[in-house]
């Protein structure tokens, strides 16, 4: 008997091992990944103190001798003419990302909840042909897009960016979306029905709710690919005055120079709201998982 138990013990202490052995390698491979994700980041932020100098320097300069925020204080101050341009580019992009997310929303979240509660005639053509567009390179839409917007009188207007965007974010958001609302069990809505609820107010009052985590997924997804993207705004764009960042950043490029710690600076403000939106609505987020969470 002791043999057995002897044999039973190496077992479980070989296996305990395994088991560490993978997690100890996980943790590493996740240490590794945070490194790799954050360190460019980090560059980036000191290039943006460093003066024009010390950022031509090389070898590089691992941290400037003299840190200056005369690049931060060059792209927020309105009375220089960087300033000015920097500040527009923002709110544009600004408006743009979230009359963007908005809209995607608004359509999202009833178009998934048809596609997840009601039966009709190519429901399921409908879904998946709503789903064939990611099926494409962005960029082969560019042309007749283009083209489109210019026969509606769109180009040059900040109108013809957020319908790209929608264009290019509602597949995804619908197919998320639509997730959420079949993992709620259908009960909840019969038992509101019941109690006297129209369907509008058990949607609003009960699935809703319910389905804050999607929601705020397919917001931080739409705000970010149309904070993010560069190609359709700087092929439907021209006119200064209506650049976004992605495209108006580039005047940091000059054809003898280039003003690296300018920029890194306007970069590294240009991820700051993305981060900042990420950060404020993770708590709500990982509180509408605990709160809406269905055992069924």
């Amino acid at each position: 008997m002791s043999t057995i138990a002897e044999t039973a013990l190496r077992g479980k202490a070989r296996r305990r091992m395994r088991i560490d052995g993978w997690r100890w390698g996980g943790r590493i491979f996740l240490v590794f990944m945070m490194l790799y994700t954050a360190l460019p980041m980090i560059w980036m932020l000191i290039t943006s103190i460093k003066s024009g100098f010390a950022a031509m320097q090389f070898p590089p300069q691992w941290w400037p001798d003299q840190p200056t925020l005369a690049s931060y204080e060059k792209l927020l101050d309105p009375q220089n003419s960087v300033g000015q341009d920097f500040l527009r580019f923002f709110w544009n992009s600004l408006f743009v990302s979230t009359a963007t997310t908005i809209l995607s929303v608004i359509v999202a979240v009833p178009a998934a909840y048809a596609f997840s509660r009601f039966t009709f005639p190519g429901r399921n053509f409908l879904f998946f042909a709503v789903l064939l567009r990611n099926m494409f390179p962005a960029v082969i839409f560019l042309v007749p897009l283009f083209i489109l917007m210019r026969a509606i009188g769109l180009v040059n207007t900040h109108a013809s960016l957020v319908l790209t965007y929608l264009t290019f974010g509602l597949p995804l958001a619908i197919w998320l979306l639509k997730g959420f609302y079949d993992n709620i069990p259908v009960q909840l809505e019969q038992a509101a029905r019941i109690d006297g609820a129209t369907r509008f107010q058990a949607f609003v009052l009960i699935v809703m709710p319910l389905s804050t985590p999607g929601i705020i997924a397919t917001a931080i997804y739409s705000f970010i690919g149309a904070w993010n993207e560069y190609i359709y705004a700087y092929t439907f764009l021209s006119k200064n005055e209506q650049l976004t960042l992605p495209v108006g950043i580039q005047r940091f490029f000059s054809e003898n120079t280039t003003d690296f710690p300018g920029l890194m600076a306007a970069s590294f403000m240009m991820s700051v709201p993305v981060v900042v939106l990420f950060l404020v609505l993770q708590r709500y987020f990982v509180r509408a998982l605990t709160e809406g969470a269905v055992k069924h």
